[in-house]
């Protein structure tokens, strides 16, 4: 091999290989993707519309999908998730060998542990711990769902919203309810099949990337209603540049 074929190899990244080799990552992609929708792995997707209503495999039940992200409300410690190790910390500084180690935002190390000051009991025949905040839920505990399986060390409030919303704690992944419409699509022609209600004057930490798309096409990210002036932003004309 002699100088102009080693300097050309070297001067050669990882795009120019993808772009030139014979098969290309594109090819090999959209094969793959090609045999799941034959397969019916996928959902097809219509180019000219692609929100249109996906075929399920299976009989659907839910006919929408309503989401509350009650950020601010009480801390889980005050409603199912009982801690008594804490509450014998409480007023305390944290023990030695709990923060050696560790660092945490916006702490300084004389911080003292504030434990619930709740009552606790086991309701239902399926034993769900509930506080004394929640006194319709004793009634119902066995009907509906409690999902106590996710569990993060993320803290902060815009990452821990993030988390909540994509399942990770940083920007770039689509939203839960980007997913669900990418998966569903929507029946709806003249509503986007993911809106988005915001409350509070400034709305969420983390901004609109708790309803973005993504890495998935940006006809399903959220699209936020406003109760206040134009309810979709960016749709009305504006008066520098009417309609003709």
């Amino acid at each position: 091999m002699n100088d102009f074929e080693n300097r050309w190899l070297a001067e050669r990244t990882r795009r120019h290989f993808f772009r030139d080799c014979g098969v290309g990552l594109g090819s090999i992609a959209i094969n793959s993707m090609l045999g799941q929708l034959q397969a019916g792995e996928l959902p097809a997707i219509d180019p000219a519309n692609p929100m249109s209503a996906r075929k399920s495999t299976l009989p659907a039940k839910a006919k929408n999908v309503i989401f509350l992200h009650m950020a601010g409300a009480p801390s889980q410690l005050e409603l199912f998730e009982d801690k008594p190790k804490l509450r014998e910390y409480h007023g305390k500084t944290p023990p030695e060998s709990l923060m050696e180690g560790k660092r945490f935002a916006f702490l300084k190390g004389n911080e003292t542990l504030l434990g619930n000051q709740r009552e606790f009991d086991r309701y239902g025949e399926c034993g769900m711990s509930l506080s004394e905040l929640f006194p319709h839920h004793r009634k119902i505990v066995d009907e509906i769902v409690w999902l106590r399986g996710m569990t993060t060390d993320v803290f902060n409030h815009g990452p821990a919203k993030l988390f909540m919303n994509t399942g990770f704690q940083a920007p770039g992944r689509p939203s839960m309810g980007s997913w669900i419409t990418y998966g569903l699509g929507s029946e709806s022609e003249n509503l986007p099949g993911f809106v988005v209600l915001q409350s509070g004057p400034r709305g969420p930490r983390a901004g609109n990337s708790l309803w973005a798309s993504g890495f998935l096409p940006t006809s399903f990210q959220g699209v936020p209603f406003r109760g206040k002036g134009d309810p979709i932003l960016h749709l009305r004309s504006q008066r520098h540049h009417p309609r003709t």
